[in-house]
């Protein structure tokens, strides 16, 4: 018996912008589950010199040296210490402003350790507690591997089919898509009876029509993932109910899979 759609995973974009200062000591952690397909790349990133990473990802001088520095310095750890922690305290982007990890308590994160995901270009997918280092290396990066010319490429088909494997065994073919475009394209070949919904977020603009607003929408994303998880939603149509921070639903404007919610 398939109770479909009574449990589901979230998946999200990571954040360029990382902080391991925080002090908290969470006792809680896991391994990502790619950890040596991720020492592949620090290799083939451990080869390139500063002018290649710079026009590998298009940095500025002083943050091709700092992720030089990274690579050179990552050692797949799996424990957590001042250079590697838990991937939910670590990203600091909008999105995770808007997600306020601060304010899980216990049960969230434990709701979260199982249906929450963080696509990744070095990582490939991540679960809140799973320990990570400092680095950069956005998914939509042309890096050449042995797999092809860029990280789509190298990642194939294990993001979906792990994404596919774990709502097999809760018995859900329900995935909630709040990863950015760049992030989501990661997520190859998923079987056809899997229900993606990918709720967007639209804000009024200055002419009274609602558009999606980039940092609105980032927010956005991370305020429903967090709802999500607070409220413990496992149903579709539970989503429509979702009214944080002045959106709402709207019916005229959703399709089947794409929920969109207004707020102006």
């Amino acid at each position: 018996l398939i109770l479909i759609g009574f449990e589901m995973i979230i998946v999200l974009s990571p954040a360029k912008t990382l902080d391991y200062s925080s002090s908290e000591n969470i006792s809680d952690f896991s391994s990502p589950e790619f950890l040596n397909k991720s020492k592949n790349l620090i290799n083939e990133l451990k080869k390139k010199n500063a002018k290649e990473i710079s026009s590998l990802m298009k940095l500025s001088e002083k943050l091709t040296s700092l992720n030089l520095e990274r690579y050179q310095n990552w050692k797949a750890q799996k424990k957590p210490s001042d250079n590697a922690k838990q991937s939910i305290y670590v990203f600091k982007g909008d999105v995770y402003q808007g997600l306020d990890v601060d304010s899980f308590a216990q049960k969230d994160i434990s709701f979260a350790q199982k249906h929450l995901r963080i696509l990744s270009g070095l990582y490939g997918i991540l679960k809140p507690l799973d320990i990570i280092e400092p680095y950069r290396l956005e998914m939509g990066t042309k890096l050449q591997t042995k797999n092809g010319s860029d990280l789509y490429d190298f990642w194939g088909k294990d993001i979906s089919k792990k994404i596919e494997k774990e709502l097999n065994d809760m018995n859900s073919n329900l995935l909630i898509n709040l990863a950015s475009n760049e992030y989501y394209d990661s997520v190859q070949s998923l079987s056809n009876d899997i229900n993606v919904v990918s709720p967007v977020f639209k804000d009024k603009g200055k002419d009274g029509k609602f558009k999606i607003i980039s940092f609105y929408a980032k927010k956005a994303r991370g305020y429903m993932a967090s709802w999500l998880v607070k409220n413990k939603i496992k149903k579709e149509q539970d989503i429509h109910s979702f009214s944080e921070e002045g959106y709402s639903f709207s019916i005229e404007e959703s399709s089947n899979g794409v929920p969109v919610f207004l707020r102006g």
